[in-house]
């Protein structure tokens, strides 16, 4: 029902879907670019939901208790808890608890907004590179692009070295529109 919804607003407001994410494809990370708006999240969701894909994204385990719950699970939500285990042992960190979550799952497809914020940042976070690269999934480019109203999944890269893969992945997103462009930037030390 959800879908049909999507696909009815998608159709009624002139926005299309960008389909070229491989069918093979049932674990990896999709990267959510550019994020400079609470619309992206409308956009990104929607779009996975008429491709049919069950996405997923991770948030600390105290959002995932009631009555936060409510909200967090049925949009694909997933708890990560990074606390210690035993009395005097370091906290995991988040790449490492991504990492197991692929261990355990046959299907996991989990999207992550490098920027980490919705203001202009000129560094991303590289987290989702070495998840990818650790967990060995590939990663997806999903996008928002306000200029053309089109939303998805555009290119695959699988994980091999970071500097040739990350200056890949920055030349696709510069020419990405966001809601407020002057909010997005590419990381810097990619291109």
């Amino acid at each position: 029902m959800f879908r049909a919804f999507c696909v009815f607003i998608f159709r009624i407001t002139g926005w299309t879907v960008d389909t070229r994410i491989p069918p093979d494809v049932k674990r990896c990370i999709v990267i959510a670019a550019p994020h400079t708006s609470n619309w992206d999240f409308w956009y990104a969701m929607a779009s996975c939901k008429i491709l049919g894909l069950k996405i997923r994204y991770t948030i600390k385990k105290e959002w995932m208790r009631f009555p936060f719950s409510l909200i967090t699970k049925p949009l694909g939500g997933i708890a990560i808890d990074r606390s210690a285990r035993k009395e005097n042992e370091e906290r995991i960190s988040h790449t490492d608890a991504m990492i197991n979550l692929y261990k355990h799952e046959q299907e996991l497809i989990v999207v992550i907004t490098p920027e980490g914020s919705r203001s202009k940042r000129d560094q991303w976070k590289t987290g989702f590179y070495h998840i990818a690269k650790g967990a060995g999934v590939p990663i997806c480019l999903g996008y928002v692009d306000y200029k053309e109203k089109k939303a998805g999944i555009s290119k695959t890269i699988y994980p091999s070295e970071i500097q040739k893969d990350m200056k890949e992945i920055m030349s696709f997103y510069k020419t990405a529109q966001a809601k407020f462009p002057e909010k997005f930037s590419v990381d810097t030390r990619y291109i």
